[in-house]
């Protein structure tokens, strides 16, 4: 019993000691020094507002909007990416989310554009999908919520063994050359020879 009022006892004290501290800690902002704070950006594609985000979709095509909007599908080997080559990153149509890149792209004979896995980083959503009478899951884009295509496990067995099967429509392309410019400098590190 008199150990138990004796840890009581302690315990009020550092807590009474704590909230002391806290009484006459110095929060001020004026007396932080922030020279060594580094603040962080929100990226663009985080951060679309609705009226952005409604002014991209009026610049989409009929079919880019039947695709990415309405779950379709566009056409085997006739759509603008099944046999692109550049270098570069894809992103999301309507938010500019980056979500695959050219190093992880490979021909899967299917004619869409196909990739063993998203850009490290990107938050691809993965939904189960039961249309058509049978089960696939689809593949969206995490900030846009935009459909891509989906995702199957009959990729190349010496990487992930995944197939990223996605849409050109749903995707703009920006190139190696032209990702500083357009606000994806951070991605050049893909490209870098080890």
């Amino acid at each position: 019993m008199k150990n138990k009022f004796i840890n009581i006892v302690f315990f009020v004290l550092v807590l009474n000691l704590f909230q002391i501290n806290l009484v006459n800690a110095d929060n001020s902002l004026e007396s932080y020094d922030m020279s060594n704070v580094k603040i962080l950006e929100t990226p663009f594609w985080c951060s679309m507002t609705e009226e952005e985000r409604a002014s991209a979709i009026n610049n989409l095509t009929a079919e880019q909007k039947r695709v990415a909007l309405e779950d379709g599908t566009e056409r085997p080997f006739d759509n603008i990416y099944w046999d692109h080559k550049a270098e570069g990153i894809y992103v999301d149509i309507i938010t500019g989310e980056p979500l695959f890149s050219s190093i992880d792209k490979f021909d899967s004979g299917t004619g869409w554009p196909s990739f063993d896995k998203p850009i490290k980083g990107s938050e691809i959503r993965e939904l189960e999908d039961n249309s058509f009478g049978t089960t696939r899951t689809e593949v969206r884009s995490n900030f846009g919520n935009n459909h891509l295509g989906h995702l199957f496990n009959d990729g190349p067995a010496q990487t992930t063994g995944l197939r990223y099967c996605i849409n050109s429509a749903s995707l703009n392309f920006v190139s190696k050359d032209n990702l500083e410019k357009e606000g994806y400098g951070d991605f050049l590190v893909l490209f870098e020879k080890s």
